[in-house]
């Protein structure tokens, strides 16, 4: 497509491309090797490539409500499935999740097959308590992954979240840090040091250090210690994010629609996204990693830009 748009930075823009449009509520974009991009599509309940062109293929029908890809280590693809919504549009012609669907049962994590498509439920639960909305998941060197657990909400209560570590082949599932208020981005510093974790109704990104791969330097009490960077000014949201090269969190934010990229000496940098309060993710990738695919799920649009620094490699691709 040659559509573009210009990406607000400060007093400087950035042009932006879409490169695919009519998405039901995409998020967790995967850069992959071939130049795809594989994402979901939360209303859809499908796991979708996004050709360079454009064109879209449905992988898989995964049901729910799924949230969070990533790339394992045996090149499949694992999904954190927050078990559905419940969809309203808005007045703006804005599309937004909104409550639990009739049919909810927990949440799950899922692998997919690329080639076959074929879906697999890998956890559903951590010491008989069941996942209740996982969001987002990030794969370290080891070959094990950190995902969220955002919880769920059905207007009058709202769950706790939890952060979370497992093995990819079911072997061990963990919480490890407690009471959390709607966690939903996450991802590894650099040097794999510390996790970071956006929570979105806080506009707050917590850093734990780690004292070995899947192990929080502290408890998993909710009083624990903790970095914290921000929260951002007035009414502003979280959702899923990505770390570049530098170290810095860039997190997508929901009201203030775009980018915020959280440095972890507690500076903020702000990318607007224009007509759309709903941006959720933001991922990496090209030769020089600093291509960067941003979903603009309001509008249900795969927007396309060149990042000022590159993004942080993943540690799996296929």
């Amino acid at each position: 497509m040659s559509t573009t748009l210009e990406l607000e930075r400060g007093s400087s823009k950035l042009q932006l491309e879409v490169v695919a449009q009519g998405l039901q509520f995409p998020e967790g974009p995967i850069a992959m090797a071939d130049g795809s991009v594989v994402l979901v599509e939360i209303q859809r309940q499908t796991l979708t490539r996004v050709r360079p062109d454009g064109k879209c293929e449905i992988i898989a029908h995964l049901g729910g409500g799924p949230n969070g890809a990533a790339i394992g280590p045996d090149g499949k693809v694992y999904v954190t499935n927050n078990g559905g919504f419940q969809w309203v549009t808005r007045p703006d012609g804005i599309n937004a999740p909104h409550g639990k669907p009739a049919d909810y049962k927990s949440g799950s994590i899922q692998r997919v097959d690329l080639s076959s498509g074929k879906v697999e439920t890998v956890y559903d639960s951590c010491d008989g308590r069941p996942l209740r909305g996982p969001n987002d998941l990030v794969f370290d060197k080891t070959g094990g992954f950190w995902f969220t657990d955002l919880g769920k909400s059905d207007g009058d209560v709202m769950q706790m979240g939890h952060l979370l570590y497992a093995r990819p082949d079911g072997s061990k599932i963990s919480r490890l840090r407690e009471g959390m208020i709607t966690p939903n981005g996450v991802g590894l510093s650099p040097d794999e040091k510390t996790v970071w974790v956006a929570e979105t109704h806080t506009s707050r990104v917590w850093g734990f250090d780690l004292s070995a791969p899947g192990q929080l330097a502290t408890s998993a009490d909710m009083w624990a210690p903790g970095r914290v960077l921000g929260p951002l000014p007035g009414y502003q949201l979280l959702d899923s994010l990505a770390v570049d090269s530098a170290g810095k969190v860039c997190a997508a934010t929901i009201v203030n629609g775009g980018v915020t990229a959280f440095d972890p000496d507690g500076s903020t940098e702000h990318f607007a996204v224009p007509d759309d309060p709903i941006v959720t993710n933001i991922c990496f990738g090209g030769a020089d990693m600093r291509d960067a695919w941003i979903t603009s799920s309001g509008r249900g649009l795969l927007l396309k830009t060149r990042w000022p620094r590159p993004g942080l490699k993943l540690n799996f691709n296929a």
